[in-house]
Order: structure tokens, then C-alpha cells, then sequence
């Protein structure tokens, strides 16, 4: 039965060529926009390198001196995470690093900023970086402030003319001279807790970071030992932060430091919404999601039940002898339906095709530096639930609307139920 269904659907879409045309630009237009947004998404929040093990990190670097009336907001400092932080029992590492920041280096007469970023030893251990070739530098390089530093690709392409063989060469970098130890892939700038061209020990960047201050430069990122331990990584995190004293000697007004842990995904929403409280923003960001991908699916979807509803009513002659011959209005419903979650599929491998040459127009325009959006399993099965739902939504209301007709009024071309 289905497999008559799916040779009636293909006929159907040939005798209508117009319609089909219509139709199938609606779906995979749409279709493609979806993708896009979604991979994009995904490759921003998703466990990609260097944080493939997104489900069992926690990311913190926005802290607020706050009081009901007046609050102060800024990036916590390497002494603050590293009393406050680095101790708690629950994470199995805790790295602290910098934000990032812009060094200059020179290849003859050509000026290259690159952009940095420091970091402590265990940044190495708590991520997972593709290394090309050579090694991280280690805890006790760190404590020691040697000069060595790990690059990227692109960089070692750019300064040294080649990716490869460049370990032990010295780069010159706001002219300290650092030793390469280490060439990782390139990270994309989109991985914001991550992403620098250089990386170097936090003990030879020029800050204080013995200074006592709240305030500073630095972010933190907490691996648990397990995924199931991360909500007791993220309690501990929040009674030892409870715990510190504001710093009511220079600011009087302050009532509580607040310093919030989360996935990589309720961290990066807490950082555009600009949340200081409990709420990291990831509830309000999933309705207003969720409420935009439904308005931009209806839309198209209702231009498609009106397409379907002219094409069907073509066939009131066609639906007409099936109900005479005793054909019930579930069987109509189901063909119907099956119909147009054809017409829908089809739409939806061209508007991967679309999606999958879109993602790589903004791959090879740089608009977002060494990132390469795709196509990969989970967008994949996001686009098969969106396809579903968009025939569904589409085929619905035609399907049980003709499928009422009396088998009179069909035969007689009438469209409208009595």
C-alpha cells in the first residue's frame, strides 16, 4: 500500500509541474535557513574540539559586585579563582586563563596580530586540543615562567612559512622571544573559552596576577570526573562563592560577589544576555527559540496547505471514485499524508544540498575566523524532525479536509465539505 501510495505521489508532482516548483523552493528555502541557524548553533555549543567533553565542563568568567540598588560587573582575577576556585573538591582539574588579547610579531616588514591568549598548565589536561606536532607546555613550565608558547597552524604558516617542523624555533611576540613547544589545529574563533592563535604560560603575561583584587582578566573552566557529577561540581561551586566577604572596604555599597558556573551553553547565553543572577537566561532563550522557528515554519507551511488545497481539489473527481468504490476517509487521510511527507522529503534533500553550499560560502568568506560550519549527525537529525514536522504541519488540514467530502459533492468538483 505504501509503496502505491509513493508511485501515486510521483505522478501526482509531475501532472502539476508548477506546484511542485512551488512547493519544493518553499520547503528547502526554509529548510536551508534552519540548517544554517542550527549548525551554526551547534558548532558554537557543541562538543567540538577543544571541548569535546562539553558534558562534563563547567565555564565561569563574568563576576558582579552586587547590591539591590547598584551592581559592578567585570571578569574575576587569577587570585580570586585560584583561592576561591582551584580548591574545591568536586572537579577533577580546574584550569584559569586569560581573556583574550592582541600581540604583535613580525615577519620581515609585515605586522602580524595574533591573537593571544594565557593560561595555566591544566588548561591542557581539561581540553582536548588536536596537536599537528610537539607537546603542551606543563604545570611546572608554568610555575617556572618559561618562555615557550603553543601556536596554531595558521600562525605557524604565516611566521615560519610552514605548518610543520617548527618545533624549538622561537617566536617573537610583543618582543619577548617564546620557544614553540607545541602546534595545535586551528581552534575557531566561535569557541570563545578556547580560541587564540598563541598560547602561553600565565606567568610571563605582564598582569599581577598575585594582585589581590576580585576583579581581573581571567575565566575559569572546571572538568568533572564525571557528566553525573557536574551538578555537585556546580553546588560546591556556588556555596564556596556564598562564602566570600564582599569587598565592602572599597566598595561599601556591595552585599554579595556573584559568580556563576554553567554548561558552555548557559555561559555563553549568561555573556549576551548580560544575566548576574540565578537565572543564566537558557529558559528565556529556549522559548523565544522555539517561538521563532514555529513563526518562520508557519509561514511557509500555511502557503503550503493552500498549494496542497488547490492541488488536492484538482483530484475531487479522483477522491470521488475511491469513496464510491468504499474507500474510507482514514485511507484518504493516510495517502494524503504520505503524499506530501514525499513532496516534504524531497524538499528537505534539496534544502541540505542549499544548507550544505550556504555553510560553505560562509566557511571560505572568513566570516568567522577558522571556522568550519557542517553538516555533521546531529544537524542531521534535526533537519529529519524538522522535514517531519513541516509535512505534518503542512498536510494536515488539506488531507482531512478533502478526505470529508461526500463522494457526491467530490464528483461534482466541489471542494467544501457540506
Amino acid at each position: 500500500m505504501l509503496w502505491n501510495y509513493l508511485k501515486m505521489a510521483w505522478k501526482v508532482l509531475q501532472r502539476r509541474k508548477f506546484f511542485t516548483f512551488i512547493s519544493l523552493f518553499g520547503i528547502s528555502f526554509t529548510l536551508m535557513i534552519l540548517l544554517v541557524v542550527y549548525a551554526m548553533f551547534d558548532h558554537t555549543v557543541g562538543p567540538h574540539a577543544p571541548e569535546k567533553r562539553v558534558d562534563r565542563l563547567l565555564f565561569t568568567s563574568s563576576l558582579y559586585y552586587w547590591s539591590p540598588q547598584i551592581e559592578n560587573g567585570g571578569h574575576p582575577s587569577y587570585s580570586f579563582l585560584e583561592h576561591y576556585i582551584r580548591p574545591l573538591r568536586t572537579p577533577e582539574k580546574v584550569s584559569i586563563s586569560t581573556g583574550h588579547g592582541t600581540a604583535v610579531a613580525y615577519v620581515g616588514n609585515t605586522k602580524l596580530e595574533l591573537d593571544q591568549k594565557y593560561t595555566d598548565g591544566e588548561f591542557w589536561q581539561v581540553l582536548d586540543f588536536d596537536f599537528l606536532e610537539g607537546r603542551p607546555y606543563n604545570p611546572q613550565e608554568v610555575s617556572a615562567a618559561a618562555h615557550v608558547a603553543v601556536i596554531n597552524e595558521s600562525t605557524a604558516r604565516n611566521y615560519f612559512g610552514t605548518a610543520r617542523g617548527v618545533l624549538g624555533r622561537t617566536i617573537v611576540t610583543d618582543e619577548v622571544r617564546y620557544r614553540v613547544v607545541g602546534v595545535v589545529r586551528d581552534v575557531p574563533a566561535s569557541r570563545g573559552f578556547t580560541y587564540a592563535e598563541v598560547w602561553m604560560p600565565i606567568t610571563t603575561s605582564t598582569q599581577d596576577i598575585h594582585n589581590a583584587e576580585y576583579m581581573g582578566s581571567c575565566m575559569a573552566i572546571l572538568l568533572a570526573r564525571r557528566a553525573a557529577d557536574v551538578p555537585a561540581m556546580q553546588q560546591e561551586f556556588a556555596r564556596a562563592v556564598r562564602q566570600v566577604p564582599p569587598p565592602t572596604a572599597v566598595y561599601k555599597w556591595c552585599t554579595e560577589v556573584r559568580l556563576y558556573a554553567g554548561s558552555l551553553l548557559a555561559t555563553t547565553v549568561r555573556e549576551r544576555l548580560g544575566e548576574d543572577g540565578p537565572d543564566d537566561g537558557v529558559p528565556w532563550f529556549g522559548q523565544v527559540s522555539a517561538g521563532l522557528l514555529l513563526l518562520f515554519m508557519l509561514l511557509p507551511a500555511l502557503n503550503l496547505v493552500n498549494v496542497n488545497v488547490s492541488r488536492i481539489r484538482d483530484r475531487s473527481s479522483e477522491i470521488g471514485v475511491r469513496k464510491a468504490f468504499g474507500a474510507t476517509s482514514g485511507a484518504l487521510v493516510r495517502q494524503f499524508l504520505v503524499e506530501n511527507l514525499f513532496l516534504t522529503v524531497l524538499g528537505g534533500a534539496l534544502g541540505l544540498g542549499l544548507a550544505a553550499a550556504a555553510l560553505h560560502l560562509i566557511n571560505t568568506s572568513g566570516l568567522v575566523a577558522y571556522t568550519q560550519f557542517g553538516l555533521n549527525g546531529r544537524v542531521f537529525l534535526g533537519a529529519v524532525v524538522i522535514i517531519l514536522l513541516f509535512g505534518l504541519l503542512s498536510g494536515v488540514y488539506p488531507a482531512y479536509k478533502m478526505s470529508k467530502l461526500q463522494a457526491v459533492q467530490a464528483l461534482k468538483g466541489e471542494s467544501n465539505p457540506a
